[in-house]
């Protein structure tokens, strides 16, 4: 089945073609940086105007570089949730529009479960950097599968979910306040560091010392996070100490938020009896949080699946991976009133 994913829902204009779930054939992002850094954060209405005006050529190129023409396409998917809704309804109508033209099913795939599925798509061995070379992405030996336990830690979420099988996610836990990725954000910008937040701390604690200031783990839960008090410890050392070192305070933060990710999600797997956890989400690119990651796994005796970090950020590749399960199990697809929904996700408990 190949299936032709869209994704709109925050700042890239993505559109992608995978074939079962798997198989990347093209995976286009376009990206709305430069157009958002001048405001410190991404402007709801400039996304959407931007998104309006990129989706067309995406697409083609998504097409072009597949070698595909629409009338390939077996079914569409498009990301309808949790983002902005601007955003979201440029790439869903749009999905909806070639699905009715080509008289093919169109399926709506929630955000969340989208980043899951990054780590199901044939990648080598999960490597890459900025971009995901196709020509090296072949099948694996082996290949993550349900059940498996999942942290999705991004700008919008920081949620742990136990995945029973492809079309069943759970929530265990999720954060009580900020999610991590936000957190990132607002400490970068009180240490003055230019959007995109998170990866400037990131690089900015390269410098650092993680073990300079001790700054607190919030545990509120089995599997809760909070990170509200972390962010503002952080501003009050700064405030308080005028001649601070901000790679040591940068470091010093990022490894408080690693800390109690990596440890919830080892605790989660283990209690439930599962020997893999699939990391996801735009904050897995984080240098400190996969190499946490990896050792909490090994100590463990857990298998870490990570995607290659141009599929942990928001791309259509994760989406169709995830439209293809869903339309597995719902062949027609959704109806033609597929619509949005661009809350966040704050239910701690229950189904995504």
């Amino acid at each position: 089945m190949i299936v032709l994913g869209i994704e709109t829902s925050c700042d890239e204009t993505s559109a992608a073609v995978v074939k079962n779930g798997r198989r990347i054939f093209s995976n286009i992002i376009a990206s709305q940086t430069e157009l958002h850094a001048p405001f410190g954060g991404v402007v709801p209405e400039l996304a959407a105007r931007r998104h309006i005006e990129a989706i067309g050529y995406i697409v083609d190129q998504a097409l072009a570089q597949a070698g595909i023409t629409l009338g390939d396409v077996d079914a569409y998917a498009a990301a309808n949730g949790p983002g902005l809704v601007g955003a979201l309804l440029v790439g869903v109508n749009y999905a909806k529009g070639l699905a009715f033209a080509q008289k093919k099913p169109i399926v709506g795939v929630h955000h969340i479960e989208g980043h899951v599925c990054a780590n199901l798509l044939d990648t080598e061995k999960g490597e890459g950097t900025s971009e995901c070379d196709l020509s090296k992405a072949t099948e694996r030996t082996e290949r993550l599968s349900p059940p498996f336990l999942s942290l999705v830690v991004s700008g919008g979420h920081t949620v742990l979910l136990d995945v029973r099988d492809y079309d069943t996610y759970n929530v265990l836990g999720g954060t009580k306040d900020d999610a991590a990725g936000e957190a990132f954000d607002k400490v970068a910008r009180v240490l003055g560091l230019p959007f995109p937040g998170g990866p400037e701390v990131d690089k900015l604690a390269r410098e650092g010392n993680p073990s300079a200031i001790r700054f607190p783990r919030a545990r509120v839960g089995a599997y809760e996070f909070s990170f509200s008090g972390l962010k503002t410890a952080v501003m009050q050392y700064i405030i308080k100490n005028k001649d601070y070192n901000a790679a040591d305070v940068a470091a010093s933060f990022q490894q408080a938020v690693v800390d109690v990710l990596a440890e919830n999600a080892v605790k989660a797997a283990r209690d439930k009896g599962y020997g893999d956890i699939a990391l996801a989400g735009g904050v897995a690119c984080n240098r400190a949080l996969r190499a946490e990651m990896e050792k909490a796994c090994e100590e463990n005796g857990l298998r870490l699946w990570m995607p290659p970090p141009i599929l942990c950020t928001d791309n259509a590749a994760m989406i169709a991976a995830r439209g293809y399960y869903r339309l597995l199990s719902k062949p027609a697809g959704d109806g033609w009133d597929l619509d949005v929904f661009p809350e966040r996700m704050t239910d701690t408990r229950g189904t995504v």
